[in-house]
């Protein structure tokens, strides 16, 4: 069946029109030329951390509205294209046409998604942790295959990453994790991914080839801004040291360089051995408290107005994604029933659809809830 290419550009503009007027650009155009002047102060370097956070927020908001526009364009060369391939007959054209509306409305797809991420925290750069839960080694093995997945996912889109701190398990796999995602929208993005996965495979771990189902938990927090005022007094945290060590419990650094902070009004703990230093290593752990104390305020807010409107808005997150490798080949989320037939490419890092699905049911469900 023949595309209908007029219909179809229709829609392209619709939803662009819609993208642009929740983007706000004049609103963004004014901020923007608001940091460009900052940026050109002379003085902006005297106050490292300032500069960077202007120079790193201007960069954010010029990509997002260059996106914003170029999309436009690339809506206006995809009629030409076909008006051209319509008036020469052209069989080849047609085709090129045909792959770039593909093209144009997955992007598209993207950008809209993007334009649901209106929360306070969701332009932040992302902290991952996931841990591994019952299933014993098997859970451990499926919780470095997380890692792994989230890894290879920002690799493909270009995002740095750091790890923070790695626990290894006994036999094979992690106890837990803690990276960093470095990208704008990664909080908001990666959100949608917190909760529990479960897998269900036959296990290598097992002698008698017995199919296992193993758990594995992931957090994600926003990375805390200069703007957090996250307040935490010398005397709340404790600060212990201990030796690194790799895979199979052998040493990699022959110094006392890990770090653990434990904040002793909460209980948080969070620790920290990737680094080369001991100051390093404290400084990371610190990034991480602050973040997993500013998500704890976060939380104490959303339990009050919970409270106040008679809801429980509990644990949506809980059993979010069932990764099957054996009877059958699945990835389903149990929230979107969003579901592919190839885990592989999955644990690979594919994981965008899921992402986008994620997030539109999260609006979904926050209108009906609002």
């Amino acid at each position: 069946m023949a595309t209908d290419f007029p219909a179809e550009i229709s829609a392209l503009r619709q939803t662009y029109a819609s993208i642009r007027e929740v983007s706000d650009l004049e609103t963004l155009r004014a901020e923007i030329a608001g940091l460009n002047e900052q940026a050109a102060a002379p003085d902006l370097w005297d106050d490292v951390e300032r500069a960077q956070g202007v120079t790193s927020r201007l960069s954010t908001l010029q990509a997002e509205l260059d996106r914003i526009e170029k999309m436009g364009s690339r809506i206006d060369d995809l009629e030409v294209l076909v008006e051209l391939a319509e008036g020469e007959d052209d069989a080849d054209t047609l085709a090129e046409a045909e792959r770039e509306l593909a093209a144009v409305r997955k992007q598209l797809g993207e950008l809209e998604v993007r334009t649901l991420l209106s929360g306070e925290y969701d332009p932040r750069e992302a902290l991952v942790t996931i841990r591994s839960e019952a299933g014993g080694v098997d859970a451990a093995d499926f919780a470095e295959m997380l890692l792994r997945m989230y890894l290879r996912w920002a690799e493909r889109h270009g995002y740095k990453t750091e790890v923070y701190d790695t626990s290894y398990a006994e036999e094979a796999g992690i106890k837990s994790a803690t990276f960093k995602i470095a990208a704008p929208y990664a909080y908001g993005t990666l959100s949608v991914e917190q909760g529990t996965h479960r897998l269900v495979r036959i296990s290598p771990f097992d002698n008698q080839g017995r199919r296992q189902t193993s758990f594995a938990g992931v957090e994600v927090l926003p990375v805390v801004a200069e703007t957090d005022h996250i307040d935490i007094p010398e005397n709340d945290v404790r600060v212990d040291v201990y030796r690194s060590s790799g895979p199979g419990g052998q040493s990699v650094n022959t110094t006392d360089s890990a770090v653990r902070l434990t904040h002793v009004p909460t209980g948080i703990v969070v620790t920290c051995q990737n680094e080369k230093s001991q100051l390093q290593n404290k400084a990371a752990a610190m990034r991480v408290l602050q973040a997993k104390l500013l998500e704890k305020a976060r939380q104490d807010r959303q339990a009050e107005l919970d409270a106040l409107k008679g809801e429980d808005s509990g644990s949506w997150g809980n059993q979010m994604r069932s990764y099957v490798l054996n009877p059958y080949q699945m990835v389903k989320d149990l929230r979107t029933n969003h579901e592919v037939g190839n885990p592989a490419a999955v644990f690979d890092g594919e994981i965008d659809p899921f992402l986008e699905s994620g997030i539109r049911w999260r609006r979904t469900r926050e209108r009906v809830d609002g």
